[in-house]
Formats: C-alpha cells, sequence, structure tokens
C-alpha cells in the first residue's frame, strides 16, 4: 500500500470517529431532553460574576449516581472557562462561549471536594462539586476553582446556603 493511500485511509477513520461522536452526543442530548433547563440567575448576578467572581473551569454537570454520565441538555455538557459567584440565593457559574449555569440555594442538597468527575482529573481533591436538584432529577455539577484557598471559601459559602447553621461541611 502506498503511503497516498495509507494516509487517506487514516484521514476517513478520523473523520468517521468524529462524526461517529457527534452522532452520539446529539442522541445524548435528545435522550435528555425533558430535563428542565437550569433556572435564569437573579438580575445583575451575571456582571457580578465578572467583578467578584472567583476564577475557575466548569468542568461538568452528571447525574449524581453517576459521575461518568455527563448531562448534555442545555449546554450543560460543555467545557468551559468560567466564575463562580456564591450569594444568598444560590450559585452562579458564569461560563465563557456557553450558557450559564445557575444553582438555586432550594436546589442545593450537598458540597464537597473530589478527584475527578467526567471530563477532569486532579491531584488530591481539587474539584469542588454540589449536587442539586433540576426539576425531579439530582444532578451534580463540578468546577475547578484556580487556587485552594478560593475553592475553600466556595465551598463553605455553598455549604452555609445549604444549612445556614452549620459554618463548613468536611471535605
Amino acid at each position: 500500500m502506498s503511503r497516498p493511500v495509507a494516509v487517506a485511509i487514516v484521514a476517513l477513520l478520523v473523520l468517521l470517529a468524529w462524526g461517529l461522536m457527534y452522532v452520539g452526543w446529539r442522541s445524548r442530548v435528545r435522550r435528555q431532553g425533558d430535563l428542565p433547563a437550569p433556572p435564569a440567575a437573579p438580575a445583575g448576578w451575571a456582571a457580578r460574576a465578572e467583578r467578584e467572581g472567583v476564577q475557575a473551569t466548569y468542568v461538568s454537570t452528571t447525574s449524581a449516581s453517576d459521575r461518568l454520565d455527563r448531562v448534555a441538555a442545555h449546554g450543560l455538557g460543555t467545557r468551559s472557562a468560567a466564575r463562580v459567584l456564591v450569594g444568598a440565593d444560590g450559585v452562579l457559574v458564569a461560563r465563557t462561549g456557553a450558557p450559564d449555569v445557575f444553582t438555586p440555594a432550594a436546589a442545593l442538597t450537598g458540597v464537597r471536594r473530589e478527584a475527578f468527575r467526567v471530563g477532569k482529573a486532579v491531584p488530591g481533591t481539587g474539584l469542588l462539586v454540589w449536587d442539586w436538584s433540576l426539576g425531579d432529577t439530582l444532578v451534580t455539577t463540578a468546577v475547578h476553582a484556580r487556587r485552594d484557598p478560593e475553592r475553600e471559601a466556595l465551598q463553605a459559602a455553598i455549604a452555609a446556603l445549604i444549612d445556614p447553621t452549620r459554618p463548613e461541611e468536611e471535605p
């Protein structure tokens, strides 16, 4: 087999793989179509997040029961740079190039640190993860804050929203 033929075969195989991944992603979005969209953030929160939010990477939102089952509907499957802001009303992940993800305080059920989620693995427990109700479905959102002290402050602030009498949840 000549070199140009081999290169053409490899190129076709790569294109076929990309096509199959695209079809699989679109099927996942369709299957999750009945999942409600996350609520909109309160007015002015996006601007506040840009000024006051912690720099982070939005890793993923998954079903709470399976850290490898990414939620693709409503743009929740798109990894992106973000700023995370915690306020009395909830948690806003203001994402660059993707829809923002707002978690109302009433929907929060838990917060912790983990080493990996679908799409990201970090040393130690570098991911900040919180569980919340999206309609009738329990989901988990993970972010990777750039600095450890900021990660700890975010975790404490989210824990305080879940149970205002508890200052911080153990990692």
